[in-house]
Order: C-alpha cells, then sequence, then structure tokens
C-alpha cells in the first residue's frame, strides 16, 4: 500500500486523501461517486460502503450476470443472452475502473469485461470488430461497428471520458450511429481500458497522437468515407477529442458534449477526490507534484482557433467542473463554424429531455448528436454559428426555429 512514507508510481499520497473519511460517507449514503448532484440514487449497489469495496461488490454483480446470460445463451436465447451480456460488460466497466493500480484484480475484472463483450460480438446483428492498431512501440484497440450495406459510409468516432472504455458506446441494441447509416469506432486510447492494462501512461498529448494512428488505420478500411470521419467526444473525452480536431485536418465535424476541455484545475480540486487519484494512476505520476505539471498542461489554450471543422459544444449552465464563464471564453475563439447548447439548471451530464441520467443515456445526447454529426456529413451548415443555444427547460430543441440565442437567464 502506498502512504506519505511509501509512495507508489501511479498511487502517490495525495493532499485531498484525507477526505476519505467523508468521500466514503458520500459514497455509502448515495451510491455515487461523483456527480452528486442529480436526484436520486446512483448505481451502487446498497451493499457498497465505502470506495474500496466498489471492486468487489460490482464485481460480483457482473459475474452474477455473466452466469445469467451464460444460461441464455445455452438455452439458445441468442438476444436475451446478448443484451444481459452486455449490462455485464458496463458492471464489470464499472467495478475495474476504481482499482488505481494494474493488479490482480484489475486484470480479473478487466478481463471479464473483455470476456463478455466477446460474447456480444458473437451474438449481436451486425459485425463488431476488435482491432489493435501499432503505435509508438505498443498498440491500442478500438471496437469498429460496422452499419451493414454496400459502399462506403460515414465513420463516428467515439472517444470515451476518462471513467468509460470503449465498450460504454454504442449500445449494439441501440446504436444510434448504425440507425443514421454511419459505422461507429469506439476507442480505448491512452488512459482507458486496454491501453491502461499495457502501461501505456497518458501524457497531456498523446492521446491525439494515438487517435492518428488509429485514423491512419480507419482510412485504409474500404467499407469507410473518407471525406466523413466526425468525432464524437463525450465528457472528459471533450478534451481529447477538442484536441483530435485541433490537430487532425482528416475530421470533418466534431462534438462535445458535458464540457471538460477548459482545463483540470476544477475537476482535480473542485469535483469529486476520485479525480485526482484517477489520474495518479492515468499519468503512472510518481508524486502529487509530478501529477499536477502533467495535468496542468491539459488545455485547449492556444488550440481552439486551430480546429477548422464544424464544431458542436455542449455544456449544463452549472457544471462543476467547466465554469460557463471559461467555456465561453474558450468559445469565442473558435474561428470554425460552431455552436454551443447550453442547457440550464444542469450539471455535467446534461441532457437535452431534462431527465435523470438513467432515463436518457441511451434515447438523448447520443441521438442528438448523430442528428448533428450526420447533417454536417451531409453538408447542412452549422444553423447557428458563433451563437450559444440556451436551450429553455420548457422543452425547446437545438433544432427549433424559436430557440433562444441568449448566454445568461436573465437576458
Amino acid at each position: 500500500m502506498s502512504s506519505a512514507e511509501r509512495p507508489k508510481v501511479g498511487k502517490p499520497h495525495l493532499r485531498r486523501d484525507n477526505q476519505k473519511w467523508v468521500f466514503d460517507w458520500v459514497i455509502k449514503e448515495t451510491g455515487k461517486v461523483f456527480h452528486f448532484q442529480s436526484d436520486g440514487r446512483g448505481r451502487l449497489p446498497g451493499s457498497v460502503r465505502s470506495h474500496d469495496m466498489i471492486s468487489k461488490h460490482m464485481g460480483l454483480s457482473a459475474r452474477k450476470l455473466e452466469r445469467l446470460a451464460q444460461v441464455e445463451a445455452e438455452a439458445g436465447h441468442r438476444e436475451t443472452a446478448m443484451d444481459i451480456y452486455y449490462q455485464a460488460v458496463l458492471q464489470y466497466q464499472d467495478a475495474q475502473h476504481v482499482v488505481f493500480e494494474t493488479n490482480d484484480e484489475k486484470r480479473f475484472l478487466h478481463g471479464g469485461l473483455i470476456r463478455c463483450y466477446d460474447k456480444v460480438r458473437e451474438y449481436a446483428s451486425y459485425r463488431i470488430e476488435h482491432v489493435d492498431i501499432p503505435w509508438n512501440g505498443t498498440v491500442v484497440s478500438g471496437n469498429l461497428h460496422l452499419t451493414p450495406g454496400e459502399g462506403r459510409k460515414p465513420l463516428v468516432f467515439y472517444v470515451p471520458g476518462c471513467d468509460q472504455t470503449k465498450e460504454a458506446w454504442p449500445n449494439p441494441y441501440y446504436n444510434q450511429a448504425l440507425q443514421r447509416g454511419m459505422h461507429a469506432f469506439s476507442f480505448d486510447g491512452p488512459g482507458q481500458g486496454e491501453s491502461n492494462l499495457r502501461g501505456i501512461r497518458l501524457t497531456s498529448d498523446n492521446y491525439e497522437e494515438a487517435a492518428s494512428a488509429a485514423i491512419d488505420y480507419l482510412l485504409t478500411r474500404p467499407e469507410i468515407d473518407p471525406e466523413k470521419i466526425g468525432v464524437y467526444a463525450l465528457s472528459f473525452g471533450s478534451y481529447w477529442g477538442m484536441r483530435i480536431a485541433a490537430r487532425e485536418r482528416r475530421v470533418r465535424a466534431v462534438a462535445a458534449p458535458w464540457a471538460s476541455y477548459i482545463g483540470t484545475y476544477h475537476l482535480m480540486t473542485e469535483e469529486s477526490p476520485r479525480y485526482k487519484q484517477l489520474f495518479a494512476y492515468l499519468t503512472q505520476s510518481s508524486s502529487e507534484e509530478e501529477l499536477d505539471r502533467v495535468v496542468g498542461e491539459m488545455t485547449m489554450e492556444g488550440r481552439m482557433e486551430r480546429i477548422t471543422c464544424p464544431t458542436l459544444l455542449v455544456s449544463g449552465e452549472f457544471d462543476p467542473r467547466a465554469p460557463i464563464e471559461e467555456v465561453y471564453r474558450l468559445f469565442d475563439q473558435m474561428k470554425a463554424p460552431a455552436e454551443l447548447w447550453l442547457l440550464p439548471d444542469q450539471h455535467h451530464n446534461a441532457s437535452i429531455t431534462v431527465k435523470s441520467r438513467s432515463a436518457v443515456w441511451e434515447a438523448d445526447i447520443h441521438a442528438f448528436v448523430c442528428d448533428w454529426l450526420r447533417d454536417r456529413f451531409n453538408g447542412v451548415p452549422v444553423r447557428h454559428p458563433g451563437q450559444v443555444l440556451y436551450l429553455e427547460p420548457s422543452g425547446t430543441s437545438p433544432n427549433s426555429p424559436s430557440v433562444s440565442l441568449k448566454r445568461r437567464w436573465f437576458e
């Protein structure tokens, strides 16, 4: 175990660790490890009473689902088996994520994730390929979801958040990209999933380098239209996605909901303590000072104006990791045709339909983003370049002709 006297690479003693007692109490009371603003209990089972218990109890839940899926598969119920295997994947994802070192437990839980997802790929109604891509003396991996049919089709390059792996989206039973005639590629870049298990250390700029290698590979695929590659970057993935767009002229559109591209100060010092613990592991920092240097370099300063493709930004009005004035400041630096959808009185997991996250996870933000990307691939101009769309909680759509164009509630 690491301690102030015996720090461990990737798990150094952090000043915020002294908040563990209250953090554990919040976890027990809310079932959440972050995003405490939403109503209701989070996804953690009631048996979890501290952060250290999450991996075991979520892992046990995932194993139960995996066994159930196996029984249904043996009964010949492929569709039911795939659905339950995918639920097990998401449980294994959450279980392995909170293990902030590459140890036997981490390998066991991530192995369960991959094992169940292999079954998802086997039983899916369309082709899902696991691909390994050489990069920088190692490999990075992704899942390529191929829309059936002849000819080249657009591709949505999905950049997951720092709490996700590539298996999180799209749901093979409800694939919003496939519904709209687009392929999807979901990426485990540095700091995510298989890259963590391979010991690939996250730096301030290597995610976009690895993504460029992935795009190199994707452009060799005859199924993909090279003129229609768009990036969909969610949560902290929005930081990586915006940097990809600033680097890559082969990206023709970028959508970045749940803003995390303004820098890391608020995430590391004002949000849940788990984020700084997580990034110590992802960056394999040996001390808090080293970690502060790395995350301090994670910024879009000087890069917003380098983006040339159409851009969509989506932010909650009171997202604790992205104060809206900071979002506006970066948005105003953009020279590309861009619009910002502001969701009033919402926080990080903001939605257009203003429901709980669990109710809209599949049908809300993914659907709106895939529609927006498809419009750009079809040559539809950005409707409100340079404007903030204030989506009133009465149910205003960003596509409504009467949508409010303003920045503050009192305007």
